[in-house]
C-alpha cells in the first residue's frame, strides 16, 4: 500500500524551551541518532547585541552558553568554505553570511533538506561528493607545460570561468532541487544536481583541458544531466549569486552540437 504519511520515527516533535522567553526566539531542529528518538524542534531565546549580528553568531552563543549539545558545521565564517549551509526560515543558505535583521519574526533552522542528518543541523554529504568526484574535477591535459611554467590562458578564456569557478559546493542549490530530491540518490545512476553539473560545466569551459569530449559523453543520458527542468530554485538559492541553472542548460547545448 502506498505510504503517504510520513513514518511515525520521522515525524517531528515538539522539544523543550531551553530559557527564559526573552529577546529573539530560535527554533532549532534536532536530532540525535544515539537516542532513537523522533527528530524535535528545540526553542532558544536570544538577547539582541552586538556581538550576535549573524545565524551563525547565535548559534554559537546557544551552543556556548545555553546547550553545548547543540552540533552543527563551521569554518570561515566569511561565505568561503560552504560549511554553514543549512535552510533558515525556509531558504537554503549560509548561517554565517545571513543576517539576523533580515528576520522580523521567529528564526525557523534546519539542515538542508532531503539529506540524511547524522546530527541536529549536519547533514551527510558523502553522496553529494561522490557525485561531484565522478565529474573528475581537475584539469585533464595531454601535454606538460614547458620548464614547468604556467599554463597560459588569455583574459578572454579566463572570462568564460567567471561565475563558475567561484561556486564553494555548499550544495545549497542541489537540495533546493525537487528533481534531485527524487533522484539525487539511486542505486545505479544519479542526477548529478546543480552544484555538480555547475563545476562539471567549469571544466568542460576550461580551454586549457583537453577531455571536453569525454566530459560530454560522460554526461549524456537521462539521469545524470537531463532530470534537469529548469525550474529555476537552484540559481534563486545560491548564496554566491551563480547561476545553475544556464551552466546545466549550456552543458544540454554543448551535448546536442558536440559532433565527437
Amino acid at each position: 500500500m502506498v505510504q503517504l504519511n510520513l513514518p511515525k520515527n520521522s515525524k517531528i516533535q515538539k522539544g523543550k524551551t531551553h530559557n527564559k522567553p526573552s529577546g529573539r526566539k530560535f527554533n532549532i531542529y534536532r536530532f540525535n541518532p544515539e537516542k532513537k528518538e523522533n527528530p524535535k524542534i528545540d526553542t532558544f531565546y536570544l538577547e539582541d547585541n552586538n556581538s550576535t549580528q549573524m545565524v551563525l553568531d547565535a548559534l554559537i552563543a546557544i551552543k556556548d552558553d545555553i546547550d553545548p549539545s547543540l552540533t552543527f558545521r563551521k569554518s570561515c565564517r566569511e561565505g568561503i568554505c560552504g560549511s554553514c549551509s543549512m535552510n533558515i526560515n525556509g531558504v537554503n543558505t549560509l548561517a554565517c553570511t545571513k543576517s539576523i535583521k533580515d528576520f522580523s519574526g521567529d528564526i525557523n533552522i534546519y539542515p538542508l533538506p532531503h539529506m540524511p542528518v547524522i546530527k541536529d543541523l549536519v547533514p551527510d554529504l558523502k553522496n553529494a561528493y561522490k557525485q561531484y568526484n565522478s565529474i573528475n574535477p581537475w584539469l585533464k591535459s595531454n601535454s606538460k607545460p614547458k620548464n614547468n611554467s604556467e599554463r597560459i590562458q588569455s583574459q578572454k578564456d579566463r572570462a568564460k570561468l567567471d561565475g563558475l569557478i567561484e561556486c564553494i559546493m555548499c550544495f545549497c542549490c542541489s537540495t533546493s532541487c525537487p528533481s534531485y530530491w527524487w533522484n539525487g540518490n539511486k542505486k545505479k545512476k544519479d542526477y548529478l544536481g546543480p552544484a555538480t553539473l555547475l563545476s562539471a560545466y567549469r571544466w568542460v569551459e576550461d580551454t586549457r583541458d583537453d577531455d571536453t569530449n569525454d566530459r560530454l559523453k560522460k554526461l549524456n543520458d537521462s539521469m545524470s544531466l537531463y532530470r534537469c527542468h529548469t525550474i529555476m530554485n537552484c540559481t534563486n538559492a545560491c548564496p554566491k549569486g551563480l547561476n545553475p541553472a544556464k551552466a546545466i542548460a549550456e552543458i544540454k547545448k554543448k551535448v546536442a552540437f558536440n559532433k565527437n
